[in-house]
């Protein structure tokens, strides 16, 4: 079936087997309304990537359409890639909650971005436009101000939960189960619904037993407490805050991130008391059953607050034997090896570390379980279902829940990046994929960096670079010194001179034997010591480093 002119689409860019770079694109004749923009953390082998971002050339096409940019809450994964969206297509005015929208426009600020349409909205607001009404609805997140959105659309209601859980004892407010389920009575055509913790059976444990246990910990342990966890986590910082204070410690805050974070929490009145923070040289006064440093790294960032402690390299925080290092958080996927060597690192200093586990619960996560995934279908009660928010096994069972909670297989739709699905007077199914894909971010370059580029720094991380400087005489065709091999990563040039001159004679007889063929220019020279050259080094050392020659004409006449 294909779409036609009354037919509502929904478009993935970002979001689908992955966790991370959140983007999905509601599109009804000539409106587009964009629902967040989020950004994805390189993996360790995007090797001097920054970042990795939604393709967005469907939009870019489709500009002169956008009415709009809702976000659903202020994590990275759903609004770290504004700066990037905004440096490439025009958006006419961004929808966001008090709290996203301060970590937009410090984001913003910090890029030099000049942008003035962030609309603030809140549970009560409603977006008009010709085709679209959006209203919002109040969800239990670790940060707050985060939001449910339901877009009404000639062709049914998109109900899309942006990150959620069920918590009845949260630190913030709960979530609006009441304007759920009268949304749910009006009628959901299609529900798109996080699947981040679909894996994990149950319910998530609620943030105040998180509380109870880290209360425990600050009143029981008699010397320093080091917490780490997530910057974005504004709650847990919220109670890790008041629970210093009842307990007579002072917290000492590293890591940028973490800096903004509590910033952000004192203009919001979130913090209420600004006393209980202090810097370091004031903390050095106090004893240590006074003190408590609250810092980034809980996911084993090398360059994070937590690592440069752990390494012995932080110019402040030397570790001493009866500090309490507490990791607050769980690792996210991909994360563990790098947290896991941060941890032994910090064993090896003779201290104490604290981890979630199933016997402490120093950390809950912010998404909802399986059971949580159950009651937010059986709450909305849609005819179709799109999981959302996560890797291909997350999606999959999500969708294995759904058909548990009565929607037909034949009504889910597992969709991938790139992926639409139309509504129509037909009900739903797929329609016409568009262009999507990850755009590397490398500094303030978007998109120059390929699978080339990438492929290329893996190679010189694992082989090294060869560079050949020849230098021929054009008049004689002939090399007027033996070539000069450097190497970088691959040998050490003074301790492998007998390798290196082996090198320099091969070398030497490719070039002489392509120099006496009066056809050649420097570029078939080039190519034929690569093409001969590494068969050559691979029989040698077994190794295949990156070779660059380099020739410098020098006009000699002899």
């Amino acid at each position: 079936m294909k779409e036609d002119s009354t037919s509502t689409s929904i478009t993935a860019l970002g979001g689908l087997g992955e966790v991370g770079k959140n983007m999905y694109v509601v599109t009804h004749k000539n409106e587009i309304l964009i629902i967040d923009a989020g950004v994805m953390f390189p993996t360790e082998d995007l090797l001097g990537v920054d970042a990795v971002i939604q393709d967005v050339t469907y939009l870019k096409q489709n500009e002169d359409k956008i009415v709009g940019l809702v976000i659903t809450h202020g994590h990275e994964d759903h609004i770290g890639g504004i700066p990037y969206l905004l440096q490439t297509v025009k958006i006419p005015k961004i929808y966001a909650a008090k709290i996203a929208a301060d970590l937009i426009n410090k984001k913003l600020l910090d890029q030099n971005i000049k942008y003035q349409d962030v609309e603030i909205i809140n549970e009560n607001s409603m977006i008009k436009t010709k085709y679209f009404e959006v209203e919002f609805v109040t969800t239990t997140h670790s940060i707050p101000d985060s939001y449910a959105v339901a877009i009404h659309t000639p062709n049914g209601t998109i109900f899309e939960t942006g990150d959620f859980k069920f918590d009845l004892t949260p630190i913030g407010p709960t979530a609006d189960l009441h304007k759920m389920a009268e949304i749910s009575k009006r009628g959901v055509k299609i529900l798109m619904s996080d699947s981040t913790n679909a894996l994990s059976p149950g319910f998530s444990t609620s943030e105040s037993m998180v509380d109870e246990a880290l209360e425990s910990i600050v009143n029981k342990h008699p010397a320093r407490i080091i917490i780490a966890t997530f910057a974005s986590n504004i709650y847990r910082i919220k109670h890790i805050v008041e629970t210093c204070k009842r307990h007579n410690r002072k917290i000492v805050v590293f890591g940028r991130s973490m800096e903004t974070t509590i910033e952000l929490a004192l203009n919001n009145g979130l913090i209420e008391d600004k006393t209980v923070i202090i810097d370091y040289n004031k903390a050095k006064t106090l004893k240590k059953n006074e003190v408590c440093i609250l810092c980034t790294g809980s996911q084993g960032e090398p360059l994070a607050a937590l690592s440069r402690i752990a390494n012995g390299v932080h110019k402040q925080i030397t570790l001493m034997p009866d500090d309490l290092v507490v990791f607050s958080s769980n690792p996210i996927p991909g994360n563990a090896n790098s947290v896991n060597r941060v941890i032994n690192k910090l064993y090896l200093k003779g201290v104490q570390v604290f981890t979630n586990s199933e016997f402490s619960d120093i950390h809950a996560s912010g998404h909802g379980k399986q059971e949580e995934q159950k009651l937010m279908l059986r709450l909305i009660n849609p005819e179709y279902f799109m999981p959302c928010h996560g890797e291909y096994r997350m999606l999959k069972k999500h969708a294995d829940l759904g058909q548990m909670c009565g929607i037909p297989r034949d009504k889910i739709f597992i969709c991938k990046n790139g992926d639409t699905v139309i509504l129509d007077n037909n009900g739903a199914h797929m329609g016409q994929p568009v262009q999507a894909g990850d755009v590397y971010v490398d500094g303030s370059r978007i998109g120059d960096i390929g699978s080339i580029v990438i492929k290329d720094r893996k190679l010189m991380s694992n082989d090294g670079i060869l560079l050949v400087i020849l230098n021929i005489n054009p008049f004689t065709k002939k090399l007027l010194i033996k070539p000069n091999v450097t190497t970088r990563g691959f040998v050490m040039v003074n301790e492998n001179s007998e390798l290196i001159n082996k090198i320099e004679r091969k070398i030497t007889y490719i070039v002489n034997t392509t120099l006496e063929n009066n056809n050649y220019n420097y570029t078939d020279l080039k190519n034929q010591i690569i093409l001969e050259l590494h068969p050559y080094i691979n029989e040698l050392t077994g190794r295949h480093p990156i070779i660059l020659p380099v020739i410098m004409e020098v006009k000699k006449n002899d």
